[in-house]
């Protein structure tokens, strides 16, 4: 398995794609309860992901967060993920997927909906995957009525291991990672990568979807890729940087770390298997933290969880403080931008210190927006931490410049950033305006057009 993942982050050739032909998903496959009765053990421990029903705040929890996204979805609501139960509440019930009351509202595109449910496979089937993307996302809203789960990882009926998602299937060929080719433990991880992974909305293809790796796993990678075709998802509403904003990037964490080279995968950890009590082995579907099965999942290469947890604490510990340190000095960077730009700027005059935000704050993101890199993959997400601070620190450096050229007093002060109504303020939203528009759309589309059963 290994050997072909290895040739992939060494060279990264690149391969002429065939059309991809993926499963098809059903009507019937879609819907989630109609595996239970040939899959029971699998489909109650997918249920207990229902389990993971806190809704954990990031922004209230980091304000930064809010100047950060200033100008983009994520600056409104940004949550902890929950489990896969949660996935379609989720998406419908986010601020960042706005209040549409029409098939056409904006804004968020309907590829939106592309890792949330096995309907959108059974939709691509049905219009096709560019006419179901080529459309706004609340185009869609009433078919998308299963979260996460079976038929998005699975054939018709069957435990065997498919593509459901095309775009996921294109971009794996690219890499010379052809689904057909690989052994169970890779296609496992490949039904993974099809959603936890970073992405964009190609607006040359009927807004598809499509994954930045012709330059390797790398958080530098995709950026040179993004450069290259003059890609940004938005302009940061403060310093006006061209602004990227990464998903989460879990294979390509994965796929550059130990654990990747000792052919551990997803599943390894995340999916171990378990007796039931007729004694037949299945592949526990909670999806939840390996430690909770030590046994099962991590002691084949570490001495004790409590070592362990010892080791991960101390990652997690590392990577805040290093994540808090990026943030302090990129918050600054787009304050300092908006200043030279108060102060009559040029765009020549800013444009490599705009350049320099966009880069620090890529790496920050890549390694932030990573779930679980501290387990995954520490070192690569110490090592991107620390490239934003220093690369942030250059764009400060280059701000100086401009700020001394016209004249403004240094340091530039900063509004109130201590919590998260004071930082959503400061960068221009209404929290309540907000709320009410979303309120309304969860009462008159939602629950009476999509009939929806928000759990």
């Amino acid at each position: 398995m290994m050997k072909t993942l290895n040739k992939i982050i060494i060279s990264m050739a690149m391969a002429s794609v065939a059309t991809v032909a993926v499963a098809k998903v059903t009507e019937h496959d879609a819907v989630n309860e109609n595996w239970k009765g040939q899959f029971p053990d699998q489909y109650n421990t997918w249920a207990t992901t229902a389990e993971t029903s806190e809704i954990v705040d990031l922004i209230e929890q980091d304000p930064n967060l809010a100047v950060m996204f200033a100008g983009y979805g994520f600056a409104k609501d940004y949550n902890k993920a929950r489990g896969h139960y949660y996935a379609l509440t989720d998406v419908i019930q986010t601020l960042r997927t706005g209040a549409p009351m029409g098939d056409t509202d904006g804004p968020m595109a309907a590829a939106c909906w592309s890792c949330k449910a096995p309907d959108v496979p059974r939709m691509y089937d049905k219009v096709g995957e560019g006419t179901f993307n080529n459309n706004k996302w609340g185009k869609w809203g009433a078919e998308m009525n299963n979260s996460i789960g079976c038929a998005d990882c699975h054939a018709s009926g069957s435990p065997e291991n498919i593509m459901s998602r095309p775009y996921a299937e294109r971009a794996m060929e690219k890499v010379d990672l052809k689904f057909a080719d690989q052994d169970a433990d890779m296609q496992a991880a490949q039904t993974c990568g099809q959603c936890h992974v970073e992405y964009y909305f190609d607006k040359t293809d009927n807004i598809n979807v499509r994954f930045p790796w012709e330059n390797g796993f790398s958080g530098e990678g995709a950026e040179q890729y993004y450069d290259a075709i003059q890609f940004k998802d938005w302009t940061h509403k403060i310093s006006k940087a061209p602004m990227l904003k990464a998903q989460h990037p879990e294979f390509e964490t994965w796929a550059t770390s130990a654990h990747a080279e000792m052919g551990v995968t997803c599943i390894t950890c995340h999916m171990p298997k378990k007796t039931n009590d007729k004694g037949q082995e299945f592949s526990d579907h909670n999806v939840g933290n390996a430690l909770d099965a030590f046994d099962n999942t991590c002691a084949d290469c570490h001495d004790s969880k409590a070592e362990m947890e010892e080791v991960i604490a101390a990652n997690k510990a590392e990577i805040d403080e290093n994540k808090l340190a990026a943030e302090v000095i990129i918050v600054r960077a787009h304050y300092e931008a908006k200043a030279a730009w108060d102060a009559g700027a040029t765009e020549a005059e800013m444009a490599k210190s705009l350049d320099l935000i966009r880069k620090a704050q890529w790496r920050w993101d890549f390694a932030i927006a990573s779930h679980g890199i501290a387990v995954h993959n520490p070192a690569e997400g110490l090592r991107l931490l620390e490239a934003a601070q220093e690369i942030g620190k250059e764009a400060q450096q280059e701000l100086a410049k401009v700020l001394t050229k016209h004249g403004v007093k240094q340091p530039v002060a900063l509004p109130d950033l201590s919590t998260k109504e004071a930082a959503q303020k400061a960068v221009g939203l209404d929290k309540a305006a907000m709320d009410s528009a979303k309120a309304k759309f969860l009462k008159d589309v939602v629950d009476t057009q999509w009939k929806h059963d928000r759990k």
